[in-house]
């Protein structure tokens, strides 16, 4: 007769799960108190689920920021398939702080159909716990239970704004998406016969078949460039980023990418990791040419964008590529400058998306298809002085022009690739900064150069500007402009957790 196992609590180690576990208990809850309410106008309550929301969002934080053994070292958990790490508390905290500042924005004075719903809030919770069971393991299976849970969620989320271009945009999501999983599951098979491992950490001791484990490694790269908007896998981006509404636009730049990005960087540690046996130069030569056209051909298509939300689109699949060039390098000093970059990028893009919250109205009554074309910022120093101030400094930023927040965030990253000899990627990255600043100039030439439109009345853009909404474009504006004096502190709380992690 078989002996039974014995588990104790202490080897699973259980509160690895805890960070994820909060998030998911956060959004059972808001399911609870929407049965047990006894109203049937559920925009009375909108409020209370953003807190509950921020609550449960802060109590995860709190937890990873007071509990961050990993700092010291790498840890597994629930039969391994759970990693604590620097890198997945790193990633924790970006993704629950973009998470917090885009809840926020739905306290709007606007009726937005998909916001009186609790539904909602519950699956923005659900996203937040699939992408951290993405950057919390190493471990195929999970990673794609995560990418699932993450992208079903992000697509429901997409149509509950219940126009035709908010279908059509989870449409063309959830079929690249599919397509993307499809990807990775087939991927991940053909690694697990050629290595008889799904833990990313294992498959480098156990390989008997490298060319399965070439081929399988293809299909995951094609994955993740779909979840990261690599070209040529970004087809799908400017439309879904149109027909969302800007709030889901925003947080589709930041969290999810950010998610892809460390999973890109545990797969690639197969090849590039100091450990490595499977060094192989053809991979980095073709995550090369991918880095280049990524930040390359983005940057030429959103010269001759007509809306600014299609033009940030395109702008975000190129500041991807910049991230993605830190995956490339591989060194302590790029990754680093990863999570430095999309650190400063977050607060950049929150203060752009949410200025086009702040201006959002439900009839096109601009364009015929765009809901921000650049002729209805024409003159908005003059309706909205602080709002086109505002406006000028997050396009500067995402410009890179010094001394604002990514003006930093690209040179450490140019430095960490130029220490790596990588002068000519250097100079490409350099020439598209300088490409991007004509698309990102060109609003703030509408803004402050331009007469305004008749229609635009003297407090358009301010009817959606609650004290949340007027706090978070503050509190970024403020994030970009005084960057200069927290990149050191912003560096340094960064490194420890890079140089505790296996990379």
């Amino acid at each position: 007769m078989l002996e039974p196992i014995q588990i104790s609590l202490e080897t699973l180690n259980v509160t690895s799960l805890l960070p994820m576990a909060i998030i998911i208990v956060g959004a059972l809850v808001i399911l609870i108190v929407d049965v047990c309410s006894k109203q049937n106008k559920f925009d009375s309550l909108k409020s209370f689920y953003a807190a509950l929301c921020i609550i449960f969002i802060a109590l995860d934080l709190g937890y990873i920021l007071y509990n961050n053994t990993a700092i010291k070292g790498i840890d597994y958990g629930f039969f391994d398939f759970i990693l604590v790490d620097g890198i997945a508390l790193l990633s924790h905290i970006i993704i629950l702080i973009s998470s917090a500042f885009f809840i926020l924005l739905t306290l709007t004075q606007k009726r937005f159909h998909e916001f009186v719903y609790p539904e909602f809030y519950a699956l923005f919770l659900f996203v937040i716990s699939g992408l951290q069971f993405m950057v919390a393991t190493d471990n195929l299976i999970l990673i794609l239970i995560g990418l699932e849970t993450s992208s079903l969620a992000l697509y429901t989320l997409i149509a509950m704004h219940n126009r035709e271009t908010a279908f059509e945009a989870a449409i063309k999501y959830f079929s690249m998406g599919a397509l993307a999983a499809a990807f990775f599951g087939f991927g991940a098979m053909l690694i697990y016969v050629s290595t008889g491992e799904f833990q990313i950490s294992r498959i480098i001791s156990s390989v008997h078949s490298p060319e399965l484990l070439f081929v399988g490694m293809l299909f995951i790269l094609a994955a993740i460039g779909f979840k990261i908007s690599t070209v040529p896998f970004h087809t799908w981006t400017p439309d879904v980023y149109e027909g969302s509404n800007a709030l889901m636009a925003g947080y589709l730049s930041i969290a999810p990418k950010i998610a892809a990005f460390v999973v890109a960087l545990r797969f690639f540690n197969i090849f590039f990791g100091t450990d490595s046996s499977l060094e192989v130069e053809w991979i980095k030569n073709l995550l090369y040419v991918l880095v280049v056209i990524t930040i390359t051909l983005p940057n030429i298509m959103a010269l001759i964008q007509e809306d600014v939300k299609r033009m940030l689109a395109y702008s975000s699949i190129s500041h991807a590529g910049f991230a993605l060039a830190a995956v490339m390098i591989h060194t302590t000093q790029s990754v680093s400058a990863l999570f430095f970059y999309w650190s400063l990028f977050l607060f950049t893009n929150l203060g752009a998306f949410s200025m086009l919250w702040v201006a959002r109205q439900k009839g096109n009554q601009w364009h015929t298809r765009y809901d921000h074309p650049y002729s209805r910022f024409s003159g908005m120093v003059q309706i909205m002085p602080l709002g086109a101030v505002l406006m000028a400094i997050f396009m500067l930023s995402l410009a890179g022009v010094p001394p604002f927040a990514l003006f930093w965030g690209k040179a450490y990253l140019i430095s960490a690739t130029i220490n790596n000899d990588h002068i000519i990627l250097a100079v490409i990255m350099a020439i598209n900064s300088a490409i991007s600043a004509y698309y990102y100039l060109k609003l703030v030439i509408y803004m402050f150069l331009k007469d305004p439109l008749e229609k635009n009345s003297s407090d358009f853009f301010l009817k959606n500007a609650t004290i949340p909404l007027k706090s978070i474009l503050a509190f970024s504006a403020f994030a970009v402009v005084c960057s200069i004096f927290y990149v050191d502190d912003l560096l340094g709380f960064i490194m420890p957790y890079v140089e505790s992690s296996n990379f």
